[in-house]
């Protein structure tokens, strides 16, 4: 894999540990997955992909706000990042919305089935439709345990290390960029925080 690539993947693996580990905080998030290239060891994937299950009760305002800020983070280098999302029955629901303000009628080019019904679900099934199968059996699942379904790249492995203990051990790991980085730059008391 030549550098440029590399740092392709090492940029969404990067952005997508952050966004792993932020959604874990929220309320009515069940589990996290990745899905698509960035499993598999395709050099240069267009975006990275990730299957939230969220209870029927969750709030999608913080989730699509983290995937929101995800997209900003990546799109700086010309890729991107879905957000895919499930019920706990194992059904695909659609994605997070994309808009800051989501509701009924505010835009006309709002391609969801039911906008607004449920605030910051974008059910565009018409687009995309994950299976059943994917859905029920990802590749590979972060939280709240690590199940590999394929073979991992070892630069994925990189972001399975961030997940790979029980979950209340999971956060005090230092050992990712991110968590150096913060340190580095904020000190020990504010990586600890993440």
């Amino acid at each position: 894999m030549n550098s440029h690539h590399a740092s392709i993947r090492d940029t969404f693996l990067e952005a997508g540990l952050w966004f792993a580990q932020s959604a874990t905080k929220l309320p009515g998030v069940k589990r996290i997955a990745v899905i698509g290239s960035i499993t598999t060891e395709r050099q240069n994937p267009k975006d990275i992909d990730f299957l939230v299950t969220v209870s029927d009760d969750a709030d999608l305002a913080a989730l699509a706000a983290l995937g929101r800020r995800l997209k900003g983070r990546l799109q700086s280098h010309s890729h991107g990042a879905d957000i895919f999302l499930a019920n706990e029955r194992g059904q695909y629901i659609g994605r997070t919305c994309s808009w800051v303000l989501c509701r009924a009628g505010i835009r006309a080019r709002c391609d969801a089935l039911h906008c607004g019904r449920r605030p910051y679900l974008h059910d565009d099934f018409s687009t995309v439709r994950l299976s059943d199968t994917l859905v029920a059996e990802p590749p590979l699942e972060l939280w709240p345990a690590v199940v590999r379904r394929c073979e991992v790249p070892a630069d994925v492995e990189r972001l399975v290390a961030g997940f790979d203990e029980p979950h209340n051990q999971r956060m005090q790991r230092t050992h990712s960029r991110v968590t150096s980085r913060a340190r580095e730059q904020h000190g020990p008391r504010h990586a600890a925080r993440r």
